[in-house]
């Protein structure tokens, strides 16, 4: 007999309310109830949906990695309700991660330290660091808290694929694969946390994210290193590290001419979608009436874009295109994170 679809309870919590709701309160009680029973979890946070389980449960996180299709060689973020509870799972707590966590959390930004003995191999692929990061969604928060340990939350999504802004992507995505669904509606960031390897002197991204790497030189007051340290002895210190990641099932491509590229597909009778930041350009107008171009303006701005990123992408996954042609973003620190996920999703 096959396995039924995850129940999807939706979570809602206003900003004006000191306390969720009591139906909230009741969906995160049974979300505890299931990750306390060693059941995996998909949980909003502000960047994107997480399939979770206790972190310290090595069977529990075993079953992230099956019901993803996750090689085991790729370690997980751990997330925490707070600075104690990431330091508890750390061997020592680099001054490094002491700035940044003080000063950036909750929030986006993910920090390698350390590994504790708490912390099982299966979560770290193994090596001698782990993954720590405090979200900024008080709703992932507060069931932390509710279970009373840390959850590992990848990405809620079969590997390698598109990650997850909202919960309807997590269902199509793994289906029947998972126990519950925690839907808090799209996520405000669109795309994952940056990781930043406290491990080493100086520090290194590891993962670009929504904290770039100007804002945390000014958090620390100094340059972050130039290398990056993700792979120590074979064994990788982050996730978001494969060259094909993040790819939706049409094939990407990043172009600095997307007209005539569009242009060159649409003669060879492709069906394109195009994701366009200047959709006002004479080129982009003079295809615009085009049966088989889809136009999706993008916008200018790096932090919006990447909001609508993923989203876009698993939209566009269901018009049976051909092709996706993506102009490319600047090359400046703003747009790192943004360039990085589409230079993975293009392989």
């Amino acid at each position: 007999m096959a396995r039924p679809l995850p129940d999807v309870l939706p979570i809602r919590w206003p900003d004006s309310a000191p306390t969720p709701p009591a139906e909230t309160g009741r969906a995160l009680d049974r979300a505890a109830q299931v990750l306390a029973d060693g059941g995996l979890v998909a949980i909003p946070t502000e960047t994107v949906y997480g399939l979770a389980a206790i972190a310290t449960d090595a069977h529990a996180v075993e079953k992230i990695f099956a019901a993803k299709g996750r090689p085991q060689t790729n370690p997980l973020i751990v997330h925490v309700a707070d600075v104690a509870m990431a330091r508890a799972l750390a061997a020592s707590w680099p001054a490094t991660a002491d700035r940044i966590a003080s000063c950036r959390w909750p929030g986006p930004v993910t920090l390698v330290v350390p590994r504790g003995p708490q912390i099982p191999d299966v979560v770290t692929a193994g090596g001698d660091t782990v993954a720590v990061r405090c979200p900024a969604e008080r709703l992932a928060r507060l069931l932390i808290e509710k279970v009373g340990r840390p959850l590992a939350a990848p990405s809620a999504n079969r590997s390698l694929a598109v990650s997850p802004t909202t919960a309807a992507h997590v269902l199509e995505s793994l289906g029947n694969r998972i126990d519950l669904i925690l839907d808090g509606g799209a996520c405000q960031r669109g795309i994952e946390s940056t990781v930043v390897d406290c491990t080493v002197d100086p520090p290194v991204i590891l993962r670009p994210g929504p904290i770039g790497r100007e804002e945390l030189e000014h958090v620390l007051g100094r340059p972050l290193g130039g290398t990056s340290a993700a792979q120590t002895g074979g064994t990788a210190r982050s996730p978001g590290q494969a060259a094909r990641h993040y790819a939706p099932k049409t094939s990407l491509t990043i172009a600095n001419r997307s007209a005539d590229h569009v242009t060159t597909l649409l003669g060879e009778g492709r069906r394109v979608g195009w994701l366009s930041l200047h959709p006002d350009a004479p080129e982009t107008r003079r295809l615009a009436t085009e049966r088989e171009l889809i136009i999706v303006p993008m916008p200018a701005d790096p932090a919006a874009y990447a909001a609508r990123l993923y989203a876009t992408l698993h939209a566009l996954d269901k018009r049976e295109l051909s092709a996706i042609v993506v102009d490319a973003p600047p090359d400046t620190d703003a747009w790192q994170a943004v360039r990085d996920r589409l230079t993975r999703a293009s392989g």
